[in-house]
């Protein structure tokens, strides 16, 4: 086994936790994973600005649904002092329990980084500055009109030298040496050198004493022991500067791995014009967490070695995944796979398990599960919908029929394919005959009946099949006819079927 792994994935509870974050935090989990590792969240919360509460909250929780298992994250008491009040129930007892140190929310860890902040001023890696939002804003725009498209705030820019500890200010990292490089190894790809003159002196510390999440995220990275530091492409250009600030403080480099970014089938980064970008709205369309881990893990990643399994389960990835195994290019969100996916993992689901999986999405469609017999109805249900259904939202206007009464079909819908209106009142009036008297009224001897009925009638079977499937359950598509047959029952067929020549007949 290679050596064990510590990974963490830290948001920012700025708003729902967006598809491409989770996917970078299932490659840190399988990594820690299939070395033995540890693998933790931290949140971090100091853009002020743009905090959302609750935002915390709906990330655990979605952890929580993925069923992606922590090592180390806040506890109780953490969400609970966070701005505003973020407990949950699922949240663990005690962060640190596997070692990794706390606190894991970065507003708790102020000291920590204003003490790490005056160490680099102290040793000549970071300075004092105090210009606004306002003066900066103008340097930029007179940069820009001199034909510099990038703008780089340097120490000689500054506006005032004079500035006392205890005035407002903030502390900005002094990239050295300033006409160097800055060179690193990346798990993904590769050596990578940045030129010096195009990183800017980026603030470390704000005016009001929290960090930015350059400085933050390299302190707490070091201190809570990350070996590995897995990202999009789009931190990138910050990488420098976290270099820089590793060889600063003298600390070891964790390995970095950038992963690509994850396009849409149009090659545009993903969006919200894809469908659907929260974690919660995959879960609320009917898709298994199962399947939309095993679906984002092979967003950038794939076995190899000529290995051509695309599905599956949580031990399996567990046990094959590897950081070299990651590609360079962008990922492709094909839809059409994910339903495809999901489609299978429904398959292997036992039929209890699809059934309670089912429940909520039968609820919200009004189909009533308040009782044993309702559940118990569903179960039978079950075996007849699994091949059929690719997400757990296709089954409620495929059953809802089994749960209680049904319009009678208009008459165009009880006429069979190239048959009129007779010869489909005369094919009902024999199915009735048939389904009344009919012992024993189960699937395969129902079927078998029928279809000698078809040969009686000079029928197909799409003909008569279609007629009475209308009749029976007013809808086109359904699962298998002769089970669902079964399934209603003798007395509730009849019903429908009586109920079908009376509306033909009114329409004679």
């Amino acid at each position: 086994m290679s050596v064990k792994a510590r990974t963490r994935f830290a948001p920012s509870p700025t708003g729902e936790l967006h598809i491409g974050g989770v996917r970078t935090a299932i490659f840190s989990w399988l990594l820690a994973r299939h070395t033995g590792g540890e693998f933790y969240i931290r949140i971090e919360d100091t853009d002020k600005e743009r905090y959302v509460a609750g935002a915390t909250r709906r990330i655990l929780e979605a952890f929580d649904w993925l069923g992606i298992d922590l090592d180390g994250g806040p506890d109780h008491e953490e969400l609970r002092t966070m701005p505003s009040d973020e407990d949950y129930p699922g949240a663990l007892d005690d962060g640190e329990y596997k070692g990794i140190p706390g606190p894991f929310v970065q507003s708790q860890r102020l000291p920590i980084y204003k003490q790490w902040a005056e160490w680099l001023v102290a040793h000549g890696y970071a300075y004092r500055a105090v210009e606004t939002p306002e003066e900066l804003a103008r340097m930029r725009a007179e940069a820009q009109a001199r034909g510099q498209k990038n703008f780089v705030f340097r120490e000689e820019m500054r506006l005032r030298t004079d500035i006392h500890p205890d005035e407002p200010h903030v502390i900005r990292m002094r990239v050295l040496p300033r006409d160097g490089q800055t060179s690193f190894d990346d798990l993904i790809k590769g050596r990578l050198t940045f030129d010096n003159a195009q990183v800017d002196d980026q603030v470390l510390l704000k005016m009001d004493g929290f960090p930015t999440y350059h400085l933050a995220v390299v302190v707490d990275d070091h201190l809570q022991g990350v070996t590995h530091v897995l990202r999009g492409d789009d931190w990138l250009p910050s990488a420098p500067k976290h270099v820089l600030l590793y060889r600063y403080f003298g600390w070891p480099e964790p390995k970095w791995a950038h992963l690509p970014n994850v396009l849409g089938t149009d090659g545009r980064k993903l969006s919200k014009r894809h469908g659907a970008q929260s974690v919660f709205e995959f879960r609320d369309q009917g898709y298994l967490p199962e399947a939309l881990i095993n679906f984002l893990a092979l967003l950038g990643w794939a076995p190899g070695g000529g290995d051509e399994q695309n599905v599956f389960t949580r031990d399996e990835l567990i046990a094959k995944f590897s950081i070299e195994r990651v590609g360079s290019s962008p990922a492709i969100f094909d839809y059409n796979k994910l339903d495809w996916l999901n489609g299978v993992h429904i398959r292997r689901l036992s039929d209890e398990d699809l059934a309670e999986r089912l429940v909520p999405f039968l609820v919200r469609a009004g189909i009533p599960m308040d009782s044993p017999a309702h559940r118990a109805l569903l179960l039978a249900i079950v075996p007849h919908i699994k091949e059929r259904i690719k997400k757990l939202t296709d089954a409620a206007p495929m059953i809802d029929f089994f749960f209680g009464d049904i319009a009678t079909p208009p008459a165009e819908a009880l006429i069979g394919p190239k048959m009129d209106r007779q010869s489909s009142l005369e094919a009902l009036r024999a199915t009735y005959q048939l389904v009344a008297s009919f012992k024993p009224f189960e699937d395969a001897p129902l079927e078998q009946a029928m279809r000698a009925l078809c040969a009686e009638l000079q029928l197909k079977p799409t003909q008569l099949f279609t007629i009475v499937r209308n009749a029976v359950t007013g809808k086109p598509i359904t699962p298998p006819l002769f089970a669902t047959m079964a399934i209603l029952g003798r007395e509730t067929c009849l019903l429908r079927l009586d109920r079908a020549m009376i509306c033909l007949r009114a329409h004679a």
